[in-house]
């Protein structure tokens, strides 16, 4: 059974997760690129989040003993990867300033890693409530 992670950590995870999300979205709507650059960045972000959390949760179904297929697994980590390289590549081309670029990447991460830390509390705040009989009957 894992143990529950603290108020704050969850707080702090979810602050994070809003706060990385929202600040690379305005930075988006208030750049002065072509609607189809702004679908591509959005795009970039969706699929890294998507990504990062299958990845996180591979990865810990593994070490729970739970099966993930290679594939599955493979695709997650795959999809993380071709997400950040998406946008270093979009970056490293675009017409920006290097600290627009700089906030794009930092805003990047910050979401990635956010998503990461709040579906691992989601996780261990399920997994470490108690079992109900019913629950150790279907066992």
């Amino acid at each position: 059974m894992n143990q529950k992670p603290s108020s704050a950590f969850i707080g702090a995870s979810w602050v994070a997760l809003m706060a990385g999300f929202a600040a690379y979205n305005i930075g988006l709507f208030n750049a002065t690129m072509q609607l189809n650059e702004k679908g591509y960045y959005f795009t970039v972000l969706i699929l890294g989040l998507f990504s990062s959390v299958s990845v996180q949760k591979s990865v810990r179904d593994r070490l729970e003993g739970i099966p993930v297929t290679n594939i599955y697994y493979g695709i997650a980590w795959t999809c993380t990867m071709l997400a950040i390289l998406l946008l270093t590549v979009g970056l490293w081309n675009a017409t920006l300033t290097l600290s627009e670029k700089g906030f794009y990447a930092m805003s990047f991460l910050l979401t990635l890693f956010a998503a990461i830390a709040v579906q691992k509390n989601t996780r261990d705040s399920v997994g470490s409530e108690p079992k109900t009989p019913s629950d150790q009957q279907n066992l």
